[in-house]
Parts: C-alpha cells; structure tokens; sequence
C-alpha cells in the first residue's frame, strides 16, 4: 500500500497550488460578492491544462487517471474554499468524462474541446422541482422523432448556468436525464447532451443560494426542444447507469473538496490561536481549544483519505478490476461522512476566533456556506446512508422497495 504521489501527480500538484495561492485565494472574497469567477481565473485554470482534464486528449484533456484529478480538487478548495473554483472544476470533470466515454462523436465534438479551453461549461441536469434523490421519478421526457429527439420537462437546482448564457463566449449545456420509456422507471431513462445557449424552447430560472455563491445555480424548463439523436449519450434507456458513474466520481471528488476546504479553514484558526492573548498566553495553550483543532484535523485526514481510497477504486473499477458496487459504496461513504465533518471542523474553527468570528470579516463564512452545499451535491448525505446500507445488507433490505 503506497501512499505516495507519484512524479507526475507531485509535479502538477505544485503548479495548481502556486498558481491558485497566488490567482486565485486573495479573490476568493471578491468572487463571493461578485458571484463570478473572473475570466482571468477561467483562463488562466484551462493554460494550466486541468479544465476538463479527465477528458480524451483528442478533444484537449489529458484523460487524468480520477486520484490526479482529486490532487488537483485538493489545491482548487485549499485556495477557495468558498468552494465555488472547485464546484466549477469538478462538474466539468464528472461529466466530460462520462460524455467522453459514452457519448458520441458529434456531441463530443460540440462541447468537449470548449470546456478544456475554458471557453463552455459542461454540467448534470438530473435533479427537477418534484424529483432530486429519487431519480427514477423524473418527469422530462425524450421522444424519438425521425433523426432528433424532442425533449419537454424541467430541471433545477443546476450549476453553470449563468456561465453558459451570460459569460463563457460558447456558452455550453448539460448531461441530462430524460425519459424515453416513460413507465420502466429507473430503466426507461436515457442520457442527452442538450447545448443551453441559442437553444428553442429553453427558458432559464436563477437562484439565489447563500453560498458557493461564485457560481451559479438555476434551471431550465424544455419546451419541445429538438436536439439531434446523436446527441444521445450512449444507449437509449441505460441512462440512469450512465449517470451513476458520474455521479460516484463527483461524490469522490467532492469529499476531497470539502475536507481540504475544512483544513484550510481550520488552518487559518490554527494562526490565529497562535498571536491571540488571552490570561497571558496565547489561546493555543488551552486544552480545550487543542483537543478541538486535533479532534477536527483528524476527521477531515481521514475523509479525505477515504475520498482518495474511493478515486483510487474508481479507476480501477473503470479498468475492470474492482467490482461497481464496491466503487459505489466508497464513495457514497466518502461523500456521506466529508461534509458534515467539514462543516462542523468550520464551525469550530470560527468558534476560535471567538466575536470575531461572527463578522464578515472574518472570511470563515464563505467555507462554511460553501461545504455546506455538499450535504445536498450530487446527492443528499441521507441517500448516501441508504446506498451504504444496501451494500452491506442487500439490496432485500432497501426501504422504498
């Protein structure tokens, strides 16, 4: 069992921290209030080569094994862990590769070599007003009309998209979930890639959330929306397997995120209970503050651990060697433990700065607002519990069956 990075990982590691400690952590505030990442930080993530890595280098990824792209999510949160850089840079790595491997030519053509530019922005539209962990209940439908699908529905609660219609230059879109045999349930899903920009019948939604606020959220009602058959990603109906894949490799990545996003933040409270004098010594000497930072420390070491071990059985499993569902069932319980670990090593942090820790400027906020997201992201950390569940019982003992 080695631990240890090799050359390559080592390598890219250093140049993703240098440049998001210098480009990107002094802006982290300000992309907040802005609720935009600069260009300059867009351009200068796809120079770097690590916008949309996990892609073929056909389409100008460099087809990154999953630990090296979780590397790259660890610098990414340890210099923004208002966590909107990394929610931008993980989506897109997530689902360019499910649409790289699945998908056909012409969609990957359409999409692929602009999200590696940093030119579009490639997300997952599952989730809809009345369906989010209960996928196989979604009510968008996909019907099959001569060369091109029609699709009506809506999707919420997406990321992206106000970078697809307002900022990046080709816009972009989404790996969607649609019905095409619409009473098989789970198995009459199918998976589309449907550009947003310049699309008939898409009428987007924007939200408002109270944090990871640099990047956007929303969603989009289809109204009869036509987009090619060779826009299907895969086969028809075996979507929701597809979208699974994507989902577990996101869960992985996220979990490192959060559990570097926490360190870093907890970090910072380390600092400061190192210069703050309280009864003639700095606060750091108290027990019960320590015992606090090293209870914390070690949580997120051990997420963050467990969300490599699952990286590291994905890619695997994609060689064929290790099974799905033990891949699945890692990284549901990386995703399931990284967040609320995360959230509560923030809280505390910001407990050591004591009133003022309370103000805005005291930056600790934006983490805990940030991972916070992740108890919902990519699925909530209940349905984590019930895919963990099933693994170790069986599947004879899930509840809704």
């Amino acid at each position: 069992m080695d631990f240890e990075l090799n050359e390559e990982q080592k390598m890219i590691k250093e140049a993703v921290a240098e440049l998001a400690q210098a480009e990107i952590k002094p802006y982290v505030k300000k992309i907040d209030e802005e609720k935009k990442i600069p260009d300059s930080i867009i351009k200068g993530l796809a120079d770097l080569g690590i916008l949309g890595m996990t892609v073929s280098p056909e389409f100008g990824g460099s087809a990154a094994d999953p630990v090296t792209t979780g590397v790259v999510a660890e610098e990414l949160a340890k210099a923004d862990f208002s966590c909107a850089v990394p929610t931008f840079f993980l989506v897109q790595c997530a689902w360019g590769y499910v649409l790289d491997k699945y998908g056909q030519r012409e969609a990957k053509e359409a999409i692929l070599p602009w999200v590696t530019k940093g030119q579009a922005f490639l997300g997952i539209a599952s989730t809809e007003p009345e369906a989010g962990s209960d996928v196989a209940n979604i009510k968008t439908r996909a019907d099959k009309r001569d060369k091109a699908y029609i699709l009506n529905g809506e999707k919420m609660f997406i990321s992206g998209l106000a970078e697809i219609l307002n900022q990046l230059p080709k816009g972009g879109g989404y790996v969607t979930l649609a019905k095409t045999e619409f009473q098989r349930g789970a198995k009459g899903i199918s998976l589309f890639y449907v550009p947003v920009k310049g699309t008939r019948g898409i009428s987007p939604t924007y939200l408002e959330e109270w944090g990871r606020r640099g990047i956007s959220t929303g969603g989009f009602a289809m109204e009869d929306v036509v987009i090619p058959e060779n826009y299907l990603i895969g086969q028809e109906n075996k979507g929701f397997y597809y979208a699974m894949e994507g989902f577990d490799l996101a869960r992985a990545l996220i979990a490192v995120v959060s559990s570097s996003a926490a360190q870093s933040a907890l970090s910072q409270a380390m600092d400061y209970l190192k210069i703050r004098q309280a009864f003639g010594q700095p606060i750091g000497k108290f027990e019960g503050l320590q015992f606090k930072v090293a209870e914390n420390w070690a949580k997120l070491e051990a997420a963050k651990l467990l969300g490599y071990r699952a990286l590291w059985t994905y890619g695997e499993e994609q060689r064929g060697k290790k099974s799905r569902w033990e891949t699945t069932r890692l990284c549901a319980e990386a995703k399931m433990l990284a967040p609320v670990f995360a959230f509560e090593a923030i809280n505390e942090a910001i407990q050591c700065f004591g009133a003022f820790g309370y103000t805005e400027e005291c930056p600790l906020h934006l983490a805990l607002r940030g991972v916070r997201s992740y108890y919902w992201a990519e699925g909530t950390v209940e349905i984590m519990k019930i895919i963990v569940g099933r693994e170790l019982l069986g599947k004879e003992f899930i509840a809704y069956r």
